[in-house]
């Protein structure tokens, strides 16, 4: 009788630690293709805090949960089933719809320069304003979440991508763990960024003379924080865009764009041996950027320079 028992919970440790195997390959392979979609959700984190500006202190955190919870919405409801369709059936169109996604990241990199340089009419973010606070609310949510939709399928599809190869199952697993993992770490961030400000403020009036000064270093810093922020998304889109764009072209076949991009970054990185890795990642990364940049300017160029002509001569 205890040897039958003893072998019971042999068995059943044996099946916990190969659960426990399972879990930590899947936290494992979950955290790789977060990685991959880094820059996307550097790009989702920099985006979201410009639909709460305008709104009351006490209505910011619930727009971002609202946000927040339409973004899990997006990737597990609707963007994670048609991925792992799509994985299992038609594996070979990940790469051109992967494509497309980069190509989208590299116009709306290249739309926010030329935006930056042509500064656009004011005059539709008057028109939200004038609407009264909960339709004026709900305006900024619901595109806030479109937004999010483009963004989160292109999460998905880069972290589709690096385990495509697992299992169904764990694959299904993986994804959902990176989309619970990645909309909690972008809108816990956002909330933080969008609060900072009022948490300077309580500081700045507070008794204490050095939280003061750090409270008015806060309210003061904020605004050169959200702009390095919309810096370094815009930057991260286009650099992300473009390398997807390489190294698709590279898996269909097309792979001299991204064989001459490596050579350069390798002899660069042999010019100056005590730096060659960073120096390598360096001009891989600024010559995908150069890619997003064009490619993505081409397309800015078609759908709201090209028009704008063709209504002027009219």
């Amino acid at each position: 009788m205890s040897g039958g028992l003893v072998a019971l919970l042999d068995d059943v440790a044996a099946i916990a630690r190969l659960a426990a195997a399972s879990i930590d390959d899947i936290g494992a392979a979950a955290s790789r293709a977060g990685v991959k979609a880094v820059g996307v959700v550097v790009d989702d984190a920099a985006v979201t805090p410009r639909y709460v500006t305008g709104f009351t202190p006490d209505r910011e955190l619930p727009i971002i949960w609202r946000i927040a919870r339409g973004s899990l919405r997006n990737k597990v409801v609707f963007i994670l089933p048609a991925a792992l369709l799509l994985s299992q059936f038609l594996p070979w169109s990940l790469t051109p719809i992967l494509m497309v996604g980069g190509a989208y990241l590299c116009f709306e990199g290249a739309e926010k320069v030329y935006e930056a340089l042509h500064p656009h009419d004011h005059a539709a973010d008057a028109e939200a304003a004038a609407l009264s606070g909960p339709e004026h609310e709900q305006k900024m949510v619901s595109g806030a979440i479109r937004t999010d939709f483009i963004l989160s399928a292109e999460i998905m599809a880069i972290s589709l991508a690096e385990v495509a190869n697992e299992p169904f199952v764990s694959r299904a697993l993986i994804l959902v763990v990176v989309a619970i993992v990645i909309t909690a770490l972008v809108y816990g961030v956002v909330g933080i960024i969008v609060k900072m400000d009022d948490l300077g403020l309580r500081l700045a009036r507070s008794g204490s003379g050095a939280a003061r000064t750090f409270g008015r270093g806060l309210v003061k810093g904020m605004p050169v924080v959200m702009g390095a922020l919309s810096v370094i998304g815009t930057a991260a889109m286009l650099w992300v865009g473009g390398h997807i764009l390489l190294d698709g072209l590279d898996k269909l076949g097309v792979g001299g764009p991204a064989h001459l991009l490596h050579d350069w970054a390798v002899a660069a990185g042999n010019a100056l041996p005590a730096l060659h890795s960073l120096i390598e990642w360096l001009v891989e990364t600024l010559g995908s950027a150069v890619v997003g940049l064009v490619v993505g300017g081409l397309i800015v160029a078609l759908l709201h320079l090209l028009p704008n002509r063709k209504a002027a001569a009219h």
